[in-house]
């Protein structure tokens, strides 16, 4: 194979009737460390809205069990990228997402914000650290993909284009993103996990990853912005890595998130119905759950 033929092979294809093969050849065979770290990133965004991080840090699932719910989140997704929204196991995952987000009054804007996350963020890291960007032709895949998961999470008002998508994000942050004592404490929980990954390098990496976030998340966690010669050097880094895959070959197999070096909390394997259980649940969710029998879980 040659560095362009999945760029050649998603061309082919429609990306409104076969989107889940387009957004898979890129999640798994084009960019699979880029969308591991920029859906990371994605979610991450998040916690400085104080409605939705507020609730993060009083649900303690991203402060005591920061590991877990990182794997769980990755692992109920990632079934969903490589089993498709009608098997049975995207199905299940699908339902474990919903139950999971049910037992909490979590608003329709905040689920429709953090869907346009994983669409808008993914692309703008590719643009600033991919081996190269996507294609207008993968951002409508990209937008149908997110739809249909949105639907099948019972999100109203989702946006149609990838366009539409980023502007809800910017206008919602613009907004939305503000200071909160909660969201604060989970957003240092989670940069002390991804940094912990690494060992005595913790401290490098903790200020290697302040140095890719933006002025805007830096100002709702109150961090002190990194130095300009720390940010130039990371982001550097990043730009020189994405020059090295390109002259690398495609790649052949797929590589998914569940196996990925940064999930650590199942290595005896896992069911997909036992993921995501959390200990205790406010009564109830403002975004509605679709309806059906529970799907069986695969062993």
């Amino acid at each position: 194979m040659r560095r362009y033929d999945w760029l050649r092979e998603i061309r082919r294809l429609d990306p409104e009737r076969d989107f889940l093969r387009i957004y898979r050849i890129i999640a798994t065979h084009e960019f699979p460390w880029d969308l591991t770290r920029a859906l990371e990133l994605a979610l991450y965004r998040t916690y400085a809205v104080p409605s939705i991080g507020r609730l993060l840090a009083e649900t303690a699932e991203l402060t005591d069990r920061t590991q877990k719910r990182y794997d769980d989140t990755a692992l109920l997704l990632d079934a969903v990228v490589e089993h498709g929204f009608d098997s049975t196991e995207g199905r299940t995952a699908i339902r474990r997402i919903n139950q999971m987000h049910h037992g909490y009054d979590i608003s329709n804007e905040d689920m429709r914000y953090v869907l346009c996350t994983f669409v808008v963020v993914p692309k703008r890291w590719l643009d600033a650290y991919g081996w190269r960007r996507l294609t207008a032709h993968e951002q409508q895949a990209v937008a149908a993909y997110y739809r249909t998961l949105g639907r099948h999470m019972g999100i109203a008002g989702i946006p149609q284009t990838y366009q539409d998508f980023e502007r809800c994000l910017d206008a919602y942050e613009a907004a939305h993103f503000g200071w909160d004592e909660g969201g604060r404490r989970v957003s240092d929980a989670t940069l002390d996990l991804m940094a912990g990954w690494y060992g005595p390098l913790a401290p490098v990496v903790r200020g290697a990853s302040m140095a890719l976030l933006d002025d805007a998340l830096l100002a709702a966690f109150r961090y002190e912005p990194p130095a300009p010669a720390v940010r130039k050097t990371v982001r550097g880094a990043l730009k020189l890595r994405a020059r090295a895959v390109r002259l690398l070959p495609p790649r052949r197999t797929p590589h998914y998130a569940r196996q990925n070096p940064e999930i650590k909390g199942y290595p005896n394997g896992f069911r997909l119905a036992a993921l995501g259980t959390f200990p205790a649940a406010r009564p109830t969710g403002t975004c509605p759950v679709p309806h059906g029998e529970e799907p069986a879980a695969p062993e």
